[in-house]
């Protein structure tokens, strides 16, 4: 299969050219963002390999359907970048990776809890500077404290998992009740409950139109004061502004952040040469209690590998049958 590949590094272009080496698919690795304005650089190819900032609204998915493309392969497990009933009525084959290494991003969402709490990058750079004072680096045991774990999926469950081993106390919200997670000690609860109870919240659900700004101003509101909030999923999951201001009033008070609902025109790129015109994740980046990593959770060797083999492995599975289990329906 002839293959177009979008927002590609060099490390994209590694993995995918050693699992390639079985699958012997002809990918072009682009480094341009698939958007309106790159979309005729698909021109000719079968199909169009994305990532999480690649927008496949209707307009692109119409200029790719008259490019010959007909598959559309996401390098990731979550899909809220693509216009699903666009990509339908056009008669796309849209599939995705849906586990890469769920250990991943649960270990990174316990690292940012770990250096909010015990103030890992405040000391780090106090030591740098010969300064071995512990004022203001305080932190608490994690152990008896109750964690809000908003998604139980395979994410959710890895987290959970490494929760319980910290001697957390787990609560958890879910469509689904996922039965490892009750077998590892979690309760399902309401999200009112959930907000009121947790000392950390960490959010594993997908973008949905019932999840977006799950994080508001009310449920803000509803959660303990000085509250540890974790976001390793989706940016849309929480509103910027009103967190910020939680933040101010101290409501929030510990934010750890690997996605960024606007970071289309920030993450994955060297911007440290040039100034950030975004004021709203300037004014983040402010506070003495927020980590931002740059969506980076997932950025482990194996889950590199493991998304290269299953990505061209589905490219593989339609070519032959015209058909993909991992397509989304």
């Amino acid at each position: 299969m002839k293959i177009a590949m979008f927002s590609t590094k060099s490390y994209d272009e590694v993995s995918f050219c050693k699992a390639n080496e079985i699958s012997g698919h002809r990918v072009t690795f682009l480094k341009p963002q698939l958007e309106l304005e790159t979309a005729r650089l698909a021109q000719g190819f079968e199909a169009v390999c994305i990532f999480v900032n690649d927008i496949l609204s209707r307009p692109v998915l119409e200029q790719l359907k008259d490019n010959g493309v007909r598959f559309i392969a996401i390098r990731a497990s979550g899909y809220n970048n693509v216009d699903l009933q666009a990509a339908r009525d056009l008669e796309f084959t849209v599939v995705r990776v849906p586990a890469y290494s769920p250990e991943a991003v649960a270990e990174h969402t316990m690292a940012l809890i770990l250096a909010l709490n015990r103030k890992i990058h405040k000391a780090h750079q106090r030591v740098r500077e010969g300064n071995f004072s512990l004022e203001g680096l305080l932190g608490f045991n994690l152990h008896e404290k109750t964690v809000g774990v908003i998604g139980t999926g395979r994410i959710g469950e890895a987290m959970i998992k490494i929760l319980t081993g910290f001697g957390c106390k787990v609560i958890a919200l879910d469509r689904r009740e996922n039965p490892v997670c009750l077998a590892s000690g979690a309760k399902y609860t309401s999200l009112d409950e959930l907000l009121a109870l947790s000392d950390i919240i960490t959010l594993h659900c997908p973008l949905l139109a019932e999840t977006k700004y799950i994080i508001n101003e009310q449920n803000i509101a509803k959660m303990k004061t000085g509250v540890m909030l974790i976001n390793t999923s989706r940016g849309g999951l929480i509103d910027t502004k009103a967190v910020i201001r939680g933040l101010k009033k101290g409501q929030v008070g510990y934010l750890g952040l690997d996605v960024y609902e606007e970071e289309g025109d920030l993450f994955f790129e060297d911007l440290s040469g040039t100034v950030i015109s975004d004021d709203v994740f300037a004014r983040l980046t402010t506070f003495p209690n927020v980590i931002i990593t740059g969506h980076q959770a997932f950025f482990t060797d194996t889950a590199l590998q493991t998304i290269a083999e299953v990505t061209l492995s589905n490219c593989t599975e339609f070519e032959k049958t015209g058909n993909c289990a991992n397509a989304i329906k």
